[in-house]
This record gives C-alpha cells, sequence and structure tokens, in this order.
C-alpha cells in the first residue's frame, strides 16, 4: 500500500512510523527546507512531552472535545508518549510541575533518533513541496496538486494522512492555507483562531508601558468565568506586555476568554495579587495606621507589594478606592482588569479551530474525500500547554496511521476480488532533511 502524508509535524510523522512498521511505502511531503520545525523550535526551552498527571485529569484538559481526544489517548497516552521515547533512546523525567521533559531538554537528538528510524523503514522525504490543492475527477482517493522545486506534479496514492497544523507560527510552516481547499472539498472546516495566547486589556497608561512593559507577575491568582457560568481560579504567574498580557497563567484561560469575548465583546477578569494572604489578613494590614508613610510604602512593609504588582494596582484601581481600607483590600484580592481580544493568530503557540470532528468517520477519514485522513492540529480541538499538546499531535498521528489500516483492511474485505488501485509516486522527491538540528537557523 502506498501512502502520502502532507506534513512533517509530530502527527505527520508519527502515522509514517505506523504505517511504515505496518509495511506501507511512505513518501512525505513538507513545504519546509526540512521536517519538525516547530518542534525543535518548542524543545529550545526544553522540550516538554506530556504531563504526569491521572488520565482522567489529563483528558479534561481538552475541554469540549475531551471524549472525542480520549480516543486517542486511550491508545497512546502520556505513558505510551514515555515509552515511545524511551524506545528511541531518550530517557525522561518528571518535573517539579509534574510535566515530563527530556533528561536533556533538548527536541534536537529525539527528533534525530525518530527520523533515523523511520529513514531505516523506507520513509521518504519531499522537502519545499507545498500542497496546493486537489484532484477529485478520477475515481478512488484524490490525487493532490502540488508546488516544489522542478514545479508543479500532481501524487496519486492508495491513501493520504494531511497533517498539515493550524495557523500559528507560520514561518515554520503552519500557515492555515489548507482551509480553503478543504472547504471547497465540501470539508467542514471551522474557522482558525488563537488559542494559547496573549490578550489586549483597556490601554495601559504610559508610565506602565514604560517602566513595566515585560515584567513577570509571580506569585498571583486569576479568575474568570467559565463557559458553565461559573467562576474558576488559577494560581501561576503571566507577564505584563505593551498591550496587555501574556504568559501560561493566560494560556490557561485562553479558551474561555476567546469564547466570552465572541458573546460579549469584552470581559474582565480578576488578579488575585496576594494569594497567599487571606482576605482578612489583607485588610487588616491595609487598615494598619500607616502614619505619614505614602501608600505604597505601607503596603510594601506591611504586604510586599511593589513592582510591577503595585504598578499594575494603581493602573487598575479608582482613586476613590485608593483611599478606602476596606474597598482598596477588596481589589488587592481580586483586581479588576478589562480583556478586549486576543492576540493575532500568528502570536500564538497554538491554534483552535479546524476540521470539524464531525467531519471525520470512525477511521478518522474526511467524509467528503474518501482515501483522505486528518491529524494533529489541523483538527477543530485545543489544549493549554503543559505536554498536553504535542501528547495528542502525537496520539492523533498514530489514530490517523491506524486509520489508514483499518481503513484498507474494509475496502479489500469488501472488494476481495479486486486489488486497491496504486499508481508510482513522482520521481522528483528530495531526502534532504541534514538541516533540521540547527535549532540556530530555526530560530532566526
Amino acid at each position: 500500500m502506498n501512502v502520502v502524508i502532507v506534513g512533517g509535524g509530530p502527527a505527520g510523522l508519527m502515522a509514517a512510523d505506523v504505517l511504515l512498521e505496518a509495511g506501507c511505502q511512505v513518501d512525505l511531503y513538507d513545504a519546509m527546507p526540512s521536517v519538525g520545525r516547530k518542534f525543535l523550535l518548542a524543545g529550545i526551552g526544553g522540550l516538554n512531552l506530556t504531563h504526569n498527571e491521572p488520565l482522567p485529569a489529563f483528558v479534561s484538559r481538552y475541554g469540549a472535545r475531551a471524549a472525542d481526544v480520549q480516543a486517542w489517548l486511550d491508545d497512546f497516552g502520556p505513558a505510551a508518549v514515555r515509552q515511545w521515547a524511551a524506545e528511541l533512546g531518550i530517557a525522561t523525567f518528571v518535573g517539579s510541575s509534574q510535566r515530563v521533559f527530556p533528561l536533556d531538554l533538548k527536541a534536537a537528538p529525539l527528533l534525530r533518533a525518530w527520523l533515523h528510524r523511520l529513514r531505516a523503514r523506507g520513509l521518504r522525504l519531499h522537502m519545499r513541496h507545498r500542497w496546493t490543492g486537489l484532484d477529485t475527477a478520477s475515481a478512488g482517493t484524490p490525487a493532490l496538486r502540488m508546488t516544489g522545486p522542478s514545479g508543479d506534479l500532481q501524487v496519486q496514492a492508495d491513501a493520504v494522512v494531511l497533517a498539515l497544523g493550524g495557523a500559528s507560527w507560520p514561518r515554520l510552516g503552519s500557515d492555515g492555507r489548507w482551509q480553503a481547499v478543504l472547504a471547497a472539498a465540501g470539508v467542514e472546516v471551522a474557522p482558525l483562531q488563537p488559542a494559547n495566547c496573549g490578550f489586549d486589556t483597556e490601554p495601559w497608561s504610559e508610565h506602565l508601558r514604560e517602566r513595566h512593559a515585560g515584567a513577570a507577575l509571580k506569585t498571583i491568582a486569576m479568575t474568570w468565568t467559565g463557559p458553565d457560568g461559573q467562576p474558576r481560579r488559577q494560581r501561576g504567574e503571566c507577564v505584563v506586555t505593551a498591550t496587555g498580557l501574556e504568559g501560561s497563567l493566560v494560556y490557561t484561560a485562553s479558551a474561555d476568554l476567546r469564547e466570552a469575548l465572541a458573546r460579549e465583546g469584552q470581559v474582565t477578569l480578576w488578579i488575585d495579587l496576594l494569594p497567599d494572604h487571606d482576605a482578612e489578613r489583607v485588610a487588616r494590614e491595609v487598615a494598619h495606621p500607616r502614619g505619614s508613610r505614602s501608600l505604597g510604602s505601607h503596603l510594601k512593609s506591611r504586604l510586599g507589594l511593589s513592582g510591577v504588582k503595585a504598578a499594575l494596582l494603581h493602573e487598575c484601581t479608582p482613586r476613590e478606592v485608593l483611599g478606602d481600607p476596606a474597598a482598596l483590600a477588596r481589589h488587592l484580592k481580586a483586581l479588576p482588569v478589562r480583556v478586549r481580544c486576543p492576540r493575532p493568530i500568528d502570536e500564538a503557540i497554538s491554534s483552535a479551530g479546524g476540521v470539524r470532528l464531525e467531519a471525520l468517520d470512525g477511521h478518522g477519514m474526511l467524509r467528503a474525500l474518501p482515501g483522505v485522513f486528518c491529524a494533529g492540529e489541523m483538527l477543530d480541538w485545543e489544549a493549554p500547554t503543559g505536554g498536553y499538546l504535542l501528547t495528542a499531535c502525537l496520539a492523533s498521528g498514530r489514530a490517523a496511521g491506524r486509520g489508514v489500516l483499518a481503513w484498507s483492511r474494509m475496502a479489500a474485505s469488501a472488494e476481495a476480488t479486486t486489488a486497491p488501485p496504486s499508481a508510482a509516486i513522482a520521481p522528483d522527491y528530495h531526502n534532504d532533511n541534514d538541516d533540521c538540528f540547527d535549532q540556530g537557523n530555526v530560530a532566526a
């Protein structure tokens, strides 16, 4: 069986792994000069492979799509990710946050070992080939139109796996151009939106922008309203930017904030600047006589409030509240910050939306395009950072590969006397992935 994969990220490579192990001929096409470029970039700060928490809690991170993603994770979950890395010679450890990393924290050794195994099994890489369209005129699996170093070409295969990513980090290949092609073919696609992204707030003052843009808000808690109307609270940290807020704590709330903004146009989140102090203690310390000291000196000496926290308090607190100890204490525990919009998708860590899961059959094949399967971030699911994104991409790629095999067996059984069609891959391919480990070039 001949299978073409379009997209050389974790989902596409995992689909290739499954298919090669089953004896398929696999040709992988990617628009970039090398595979795994976003994977390598993610590893520059320490490759977060997965998360070491109980599976029910892990699955819940996928929100509205949790039940769908669980079907992938039941076959290839967090424990399987660690085992897969170990089989490639990469030992892992669990950090204090329960995130799982390679021992050396790097992505390149893992990708290098993985590609070595894939090549040994027969993977053929066709780099600098961009998928531009479909030819559905002929029977069977649609042919793919490509543009490569030698010009335009058409590629035919028994099955196709699309693993084209979302629309975040377009300079690394995930630009979302595939949306128009699939929509024109009758595939239901949800608009791509930023996920795990920063947000613009009501404009900061010039003082805050100049003095504190880029400063980290550490040891805080954030409260926002969830889709069920109930408050959600999370401790962590984030960063004040020139236009608003970003960082891990904001990413945790990003899906809820984005959806609320779509409904209401503007939302408010509340920041607890002193989560280690209960409300009674904060009220008591604020009300303590301060004599001739300024309010800033008083809050610093009594509660340790200073720097960007003190600046944000003054930024978001009316003057009359600053003069009222009881009201000020309430603001210290629940500082209202008005959020206006998410940052653009090309600044986001990941994207939401994509091919709706309802557009796929039980094997991960597009109902509108028999023989064409989808995997990875181009599907309509999202997750917070912390290893959840990568785990689901790997798991969905494995599911797509297994789906191709199951579909092939069903087709062979239904047409036992007819051999499945197969055509040769165009000979113009380039196995030139040697530069994929130059992280400096990727970052540049």
